[in-house]
């Protein structure tokens, strides 16, 4: 996935490498991929400096903790791959190009996509503000910042990812990539109407329907309340390696952060180590699922 950068700045406007972790087991034994783009917390000191917010409002656009509650998969002959880099400073999770204008100090070219939904929210792949609201930056950006970071932070993470779904495929003759994050508790609705876990296929468009109600059923059997697609279907990571009918199926699964942290304070809390646990028997589940009649041909 080669982007089309016309230069890149000095290390000042990259974050710390490397990009991404990847957590392999010692033999993959299951065509599962689990991945986490938006739990990076490695802040470059520069981003603190230059914006507005402190370093905790900034760490509220994250999907705080998440690589950890996942952390088991290689246990159960999985790969799990997460960012490093925060969400706040380069956004995995959209196109590489989605871009806001007005945050920059000259001209964007053609190829940046200004116009998406996301772009308009403020929370492209350079976000304006962070997941509660607030804007980011002091001043505006050049070009050539956006362009570092998505060379060292975006790319890397998704030729790392990308590798990791063609050797599954290649291996397994199918790959079932869950890309994972967490979702808050939405205002004027407070945990007791939120569900637990909300599953996004992009309606039905980036996996087989066997893998949603699979997915589906081993939540639900380990106590977990479920809802498909609303309020999250799926973000660019779903949508772009989903291809179901060429042996990808991607399903992007949203934690409640009530049940394993304080979302003020952004700590774990008391149930994350529950948390944890019946997440491990959710992989356990996935990766001892058979998953051949999903292969092509």
């Amino acid at each position: 996935m080669d982007l089309p950068l016309s230069h890149l700045t000095d290390a000042s406007h990259r974050a710390p490498e490397p990009a991404f972790t990847v957590l392999a087991p010692e033999a993959q034994r299951a065509p599962v991929v689990f991945a986490s783009p938006h739990s990076g917390r490695s802040y470059p000191d520069e981003f603190i400096a230059a914006a507005r917010l402190d370093a905790h409002a900034l760490r509220r656009s994250e999907d705080s903790f998440v690589e950890e509650l996942f952390e088991a998969a290689p246990r159960h002959g999985c790969p799990l791959i997460h960012a490093l880099f925060p969400r706040a400073w380069c956004d995995a999770n959209r196109e590489p190009w989605e871009l806001d204008p007005a945050m920059f100090d000259e001209a964007l070219p053609g190829y940046v996509n200004a116009a998406s939904p996301r772009v308009g929210a403020g929370l492209g792949t350079i976000a304006r503000v962070v997941a509660t609201g607030e804007t980011i930056y002091r001043r505006k950006l050049s070009f050539a910042e956006a362009e570092a970071r998505i060379a060292t932070c975006w790319q890397p993470y998704h030729d790392a990812l990308a590798g990791l779904i063609d050797a599954t495929r290649a291996r397994f003759g199918v790959c079932v990539l869950v890309d994972c994050h967490s979702m808050p508790t939405l205002p004027g609705q407070g945990r007791s109407r939120q569900p637990d876990i909300v599953l996004g296929d992009a309606h039905g468009t980036s996996a087989s329907p066997v893998v949603m109600r699979r997915l589906e059923e081993a939540l639900l059997e380990a106590g977990f309340s479920v809802r498909r697609n609303d309020p999250y279907a799926g973000g660019f990571v779903t949508r772009h390696y989903g291809r179901p009918r060429e042996g990808v199926h991607a399903v992007q699964i949203e934690l409640a952060r009530a049940l394993y942290m304080d979302e003020e304070r952004i700590t774990r809390s008391c149930g994350f180590a529950r948390l944890s646990a019946r997440l491990e028997a959710v992989i356990g589940l996935l990766a001892r699922e058979d998953w051949s009649m999903l292969r092509r041909g």
